[in-house]
């Protein structure tokens, strides 16, 4: 392990942080909230920039940086960052409880948008700005940001995006590791910064708007309502997010292929093919399944499309309370929180290129099995898989599934049955929010023990992370000096 480059860079990204909380203490100026609104933000200003210059002040003589340290600065700075992040909640008593704020805001910076809070609307409107800041900040990744914006570390930076950019490939648009993260940033935002045009048009508030658009650009989806976006009953504004929350959950290098004017590139991805296949079976289905508890078909499908496109992109938006639909119904969407949105995207879950890899590797088996002496060719994107490939997606899901348990039992000690036990890890460790029953759409997570808004909190990081990354922390080998 390099400490002194660990060190370095660690302190870079908290200093960024420290930087992303300016824009807080502007609306809280602009809102008129005096004081009670602006010194919230100060300690964990002044922490973040005099702790981040003096981890980085001093430029390691050895700049040598690998995966092994990749890893660890990504992990680490999530963890801090969601630390950090949680103390104006705190210090504001918005959420007096630490362990409740880092539960916020790690769910913020992971865009998961499971809360604790019942009524958010009682927030002011800096602390409703921060929370949901920390979508945007996430949903590229603060890293990814840091990489874009600030002078170089190395030419090995590739390996913090690759543990941080979601999904089972990261591959490079641009020659240079640090021009990628600026167009990826730049499609970003720009997008973001279309949404919120679209939603004003609608008439929503310029303010609400915004954090809307964060929560969608981010796929986190903290809801500034009680009842989240059922509460503005506009049919344009819940069909622009949903289609805003199904764009952002595709691959932003296909934006770029289109930027490129390479349309063939775009409309012949198989990924993104699967990605709408699957949002709309989910839909014919679950219209199908809760036919008999509407009259009117225009209310119906508006809830269905919009509660599907929320939870396979992991957003978590809700117009209905999706807990009061048949069992099957239920199913889908567990399905859709474990598929999630496409690799390289902000959304989270398994993502549906690997989906694609498992369905299609289960298909060959058995074309195999059937026919022993027939050679089966497994190929995706119209490129042939190899056998290494097909072993590293295969190793992914056992270390999905094996995570997944342990902290299913963990939050199963404390939680009131097996239903929202189940369904809150799936929400969290999926990034997606709202589970079922006790942590549904008109529920909150602030009914839980310590010990499982703990767990939850680290599953949702592991989640966002793609859990490699905080496996590595956990190793000896990983601090042992190069």
């Amino acid at each position: 392990m390099n400490y002194p480059m660990t060190r370095y860079a660690l302190g870079r990204i908290i200093f960024i942080n420290g930087l992303l909380m300016l824009p807080s203490i502007l609306v809280a100026l602009i809102y008129g909230e005096g004081w009670q609104g602006v010194y919230p933000f100060l300690l964990p200003l002044f922490l973040c920039l005099s702790g981040g210059w003096l981890l980085s002040y001093r430029k390691p003589d050895k700049p040598d940086f690998f995966m092994r340290e990749g890893f660890v600065v990504v992990g680490l700075s999530w963890f801090l960052i969601s630390a950090v992040g949680a103390l104006p909640f705190v210090i504001s008593g918005c959420i007096p409880s630490f362990l409740d704020a880092f539960f916020e805001a790690s769910s913020g910076f992971t865009t998961t948008g499971a809360s604790v809070l019942s009524q958010p609307e009682l927030l002011p409107h800096s602390q409703l700005f921060w929370r949901s800041f920390t979508h945007l900040i996430g949903g590229m990744g603060v890293l990814v940001f840091a990489l874009a914006i600030m002078p170089k570390i190395e030419s090995d930076n590739v390996f913090i995006m690759k543990a941080e950019v979601p999904g089972p490939i990261f591959g490079k648009i641009q020659a240079k590791v640090r021009n990628t993260a600026r167009v990826l940033y730049a499609i970003y935002l720009g997008m973001t910064l279309i949404l919120i045009i679209l939603l004003i048009a609608g008439g929503m508030s310029v303010f609400d708007s915004m954090l809307h658009a964060f929560g969608a650009a981010g796929t986190g989806g903290f809801g500034i309502k009680s009842n989240s976006v059922a509460f503005y009953n506009n049919y344009y504004l819940y069909y622009v997010l949903a289609f805003g929350m199904i764009a952002f959950g595709v691959n932003f290098s296909l934006y770029y292929a289109l930027l490129g004017k390479r349309f063939r590139e775009f409309f012949h991805s198989e990924e993104l093919r699967w990605y709408v296949g699957c949002i709309l079976v989910a839909v014919a289905i679950i219209l199908f399944n809760t036919r008999q508890l509407y009259d009117n078909f225009f209310l119906h499908l508006r809830d269905v499309f919009f509660t599907v496109a929320s939870i396979i992109t992991t957003t978590g938006y809700t117009v209905a309370d999706f807990d009061g639909w048949p069992l099957l119904s239920h199913v889908v969407l567990l399905c859709l929180m474990f598929i999630g949105g496409m690799a390289g995207s902000t959304a989270g879950g398994l993502k549906v290129s690997r989906i694609t890899v498992y369905v299609k590797s289960a298909l060959a088996e058995l074309r195999t099995s059937l026919n022993p002496n027939r050679r089966v060719s497994l190929t995706f994107e119209h490129k042939p898989l190899s056998s290494q490939v097909r072993s590293q997606f295969s190793n992914y899901l056992i270390i999905y599934l094996l995570t997944f348990v342990s902290l299913l039992l963990v939050a199963s000690l404390s939680v009131p049955n097996f239903i929202s036990a189940f369904s809150s890890v799936a929400a969290t460790f999926n990034n997606i929010g709202p589970g079922l029953d006790v942590v549904g759409p008109a529920g909150s997570y602030a009914g839980l023990s310590d010990l499982s808004k703990l767990v939850l909190s680290i599953g949702m990081i592991m989640g966002r992370l793609e859990i490699i990354p905080i496996l590595v922390l956990l190793s000896p080998r990983t601090w042992r000096r190069i």
